[in-house]
């Protein structure tokens, strides 16, 4: 038989078992390069596209738009014009979603969330991968968890150790924040290297996460190799604040789902089950006490408080920006005033989530800069 692949559901993030079919970026008989774009995947968090591994033609499309399927399960078949239908026929009658091998059951089944003690408080964070280079650390932004790299901690940890963190007062750490303040948020994120015995670092935050990347980069210099920061906070004083307080105010799904909505440039993307999941954790005991505490030390009075911008330049590693350039949270123009100074990456068609909205593309400007 001559050789035919198939495109099946991918797995994207720990608790992933299926996806939805939203729509085919190439039709049936169309041939596409390696990395284009074939179809977009509702994922339990927010739409994502799926890009040929390797060039060919889409000969056979199995599922249609608002298919559900499992992971693994067969989306479409590739192979050369000259294959017979026949072949294509008995490909797709034949195909079952692959079980997983013994070992990768056992790696599955072990690749769970753990927690540390920093400074008398639980710390959750999530550790894939393995080698010796440097590790890198994923810091998520306010009122995120560490589900928010979903996309891209798999992506990194092919080869090297990813860990993704939750900070006090967000996912499954402890609810207890302090002042909540940039300093002591910046200590939790130190106090997690120490713990876990990781002399230097690539570090990547986003909004939040990104000032507190920033902010340990300048504290600790030595221990940063890299620092990629994602529509990160603490490069200018604006930003919306009609959604922080929409955030730590939200408690029905229509609120929930507005202020959700400002995060993407297609607000249409954000699933149903990211409302919910927001929800829950907000009903969690000391969530909103921890949220406000939180809000109040860094965007008092609408304005962000940490400004690093005069600073983050100066840094000794690697430094880069990448931004939506539809951000309707913090406005690309922060990255646009670094521009002649670091490098700066703003990505079209994407708003406040580029590492969700255009994850293969962050990915690569990742995997590029802490690989180089």
């Amino acid at each position: 038989m001559s050789e035919i692949t198939a495109i099946t559901m991918p797995k994207w993030g720990l608790t992933m078992t299926e996806g939805t079919v939203v729509g085919w970026l190439k039709q049936q008989g169309q041939a596409f390069a390696e990395g284009e774009e074939i179809l977009e995947i509702e994922t339990p968090k927010i739409t994502n596209v799926v890009e040929a591994s390797s060039a060919g033609t889409l000969r056979r499309i199995v599922a249609q738009p608002g298919a559900t399927l499992p992971v693994g399960g067969l989306l479409a078949v590739v192979a050369a014009d000259e294959v017979p239908e026949a072949e294509i026929d008995t490909f797709v009658t034949g195909f079952a979603v692959p079980e997983p091998s013994s070992g990768e059951a056992a790696e599955a089944e072990g690749v769970k969330p753990r927690d540390i003690e920093v400074g008398g408080r639980r710390l959750r964070y999530l550790e894939l991968g393995e080698g010796d280079d440097v590790p890198v650390l994923l810091v998520h932004g306010f009122g995120a968890d560490l589900n928010t790299w979903m996309f891209t901690q798999p992506a990194l940890g092919a080869g090297r150790r990813a860990l993704a963190l939750d900070l006090p007062g967000h996912g499954g750490s402890a609810k207890e924040v302090g002042a909540g303040d940039p300093e002591g948020l910046t200590g939790a994120v130190e106090g997690v290297l120490e713990a876990l015995g990781i002399a230097r670092v690539h570090l990547v935050g986003h909004s939040m996460g990104g000032a507190i990347a920033a902010l340990a980069a300048l504290r600790r210099p030595g221990r940063v190799a890299s620092l990629t920061l994602i529509a990160s906070a603490g490069l200018g004083p604006e930003i919306n604040a009609s959604f922080i307080d929409g955030f730590v105010r939200a408690s029905r799904r229509r609120e929930a789902t507005e202020v959700l909505g400002l995060l993407v440039d297609d607000p249409a993307l954000v699933s149903r089950t990211m409302v919910e999941d927001v929800l829950r954790y907000k009903r969690l005991d000391g969530v909103s006490a921890a949220l406000a505490k939180i809000a109040e030390a860094w965007f008092a009075g609408g304005r962000q408080s940490p400004d690093l911008t005069g600073r983050i330049a100066m840094l000794a590693m690697p430094v880069q920006l990448v931004w939506g350039r539809n951000d309707r949270v913090i406005p690309v123009a922060h990255a646009e005033a670094l521009a002649g100074r670091l490098p700066v990456h703003i990505l079209d068609a994407a708003g406040h989530l580029p590492h969700m909205e255009k994850a293969a593309e962050v990915n690569r400007l990742i995997g590029q800069f802490i690989g180089g």
